[in-house]
């Protein structure tokens, strides 16, 4: 308990830990986009806007990882699905390029 309030009361705001918020906040913002997709066509939908939260979050957090922390377990928690989200990113633009109905709205 100690060390909780000790961490509340000295508690100090840097450029870092602005990257890293934000990139918290986009990360987790995905998930409302996605939830409001899908309750809008009554399915499941990952739009692009989610593959693109997913990425720009990712991208941030391990920039703050990586120079803000050097915390090499938020790194590696940040790795794979940074790689993740630039591949489905990527496979999900090629798809509505190739795709002849012109669905790439979603």
């Amino acid at each position: 308990m100690e060390h909780i309030l000790h961490a509340l009361t000295n508690y100090e705001i840097t450029p870092w830990k602005v990257v890293g918020y934000l990139g918290m906040v986009l990360f987790t913002s995905r998930w409302f986009v996605q939830l409001y997709y899908t309750r809008k066509f009554k399915r499941v939908v990952m739009p692009l806007m989610f593959w693109v939260l997913s990425v720009c979050g990712s991208v941030l957090l391990l920039a703050y990882f990586i120079f803000g922390k050097n915390d090499s377990v938020g790194i590696l928690a940040n790795l794979f699905p940074a790689f993740v989200a630039v591949y489905n990113l990527v496979t999900h633009l090629r798809h509505h390029k190739h795709d002849p109905a012109g669905n790439a709205a979603v």
